[in-house]
């Protein structure tokens, strides 16, 4: 390696070449862009001793922010659309095939096992809402025994592990396998739009953006099958006043949904539950794993 003192003009060359002995050609990779990008965003931007200070301190405290409950790192992501880039160039999806988004801060593994039908609101805070659709491959073939891992925030706008003690444990949150017809159904309430966490250090970030922490209402899905890419989804509320400004970039037009008032009491009794109250039909659409 050549030696090079550090200098303004040749600070790229200098850094770059003590990567020489990097054994990983990923790693190497990967923080030879990372060095690159971050040195010319400093040219560009030429910050004061202070506001790089600054900086790091955002940076130290969305870290200290984060606990079992809480994952500050991820709203960043979020909010910065990296998330839902990651998420676009890692699950492109053939024509005709459910459209993915971002998981986001909340998913929890272990969400309990329930018969079709079953309702995954365990307070039953809420206008009852009745969802229900069919899992199919992409030319239309029924998939049964498809799993689909649902949840979703409370009429309140917060989700089970952000209230704990006020909310049960995993209020709103199931499992569910599609029958012998690749169909699938269960009770829940209606979501809403909520704020994502904004009380921490990227909550300030938006602001400062002169941006807002909202999402538009939907109910978030996992649905797996053996053989097929599994799909990472919501289904948003159509009307939703913030489907055109979603503060972490997840909406897509294919899945915005009509979550239709229904006041036929038959149609209400034969899914148990009183009318008037709201229906949505969700297909999901699973493309064949590329090694299947």
């Amino acid at each position: 390696m050549v030696l090079q003192y550090f200098t303004e003009e040749n600070a790229n060359d200098a850094v770059l070449a003590r990567l020489a002995n990097c054994s990983n050609p990923r790693l190497r990779e990967v923080m030879e862009s990372v060095t690159r990008h971050l040195l010319e965003v400093v040219r560009e931007v030429k910050p004061t001793p202070a506001e790089w200070f600054q900086a790091i301190q955002f940076l130290t405290e969305t870290g200290q922010m984060c606990d079992d409950n809480r994952q500050e790192w991820i709203l960043l992501s979020d909010i910065l659309g990296v998330s839902m880039l990651v998420d676009a160039q890692n699950h492109r999806k053939p024509d005709g095939a459910t459209e993915s988004t971002v998981l986001g801060p909340f998913h929890v593994d272990g969400a309990p096992v329930l018969e079709l039908g079953a309702t995954i609101s365990r307070d039953g805070k809420g206008d009852i809402c009745v969802v229900e659709g069919r899992v199919s491959d992409i030319d239309g073939t029924p998939i049964p025994g498809a799993t689909l891992d649902v949840w979703q925030a409370s009429d309140d706008g917060y989700y089970d592990v952000q209230q704990p003690g006020v909310q049960p444990e995993m209020n709103l949150r199931g499992r569910f396998a599609t029958d012998a017809d690749g169909r699938y159904w269960f009770r829940t309430v209606m979501p809403r739009s909520y704020p994502i966490p904004d009380d921490g250090p990227v909550g300030g970030l938006l602001r400062g953006m002169g941006r807002h922490p909202y999402r538009p209402a939907h109910i978030h899905f996992i649905v797996e099958a053996f053989g097929f890419d599994p799909v990472t989804t919501h289904i948003f509320v159509a009307g939703d006043e913030y489907l055109q400004s979603d503060a972490v970039f997840g909406v897509k037009k294919s899945l915005v949904r009509n979550f239709a008032t229904v006041t036929d009491q038959a149609k209400a009794d034969d899914f148990g539950v009183p009318a008037p109250f709201r229906h949505v039909e969700q297909p999901f659409v699973l493309a064949a794993a590329p090694d299947a």
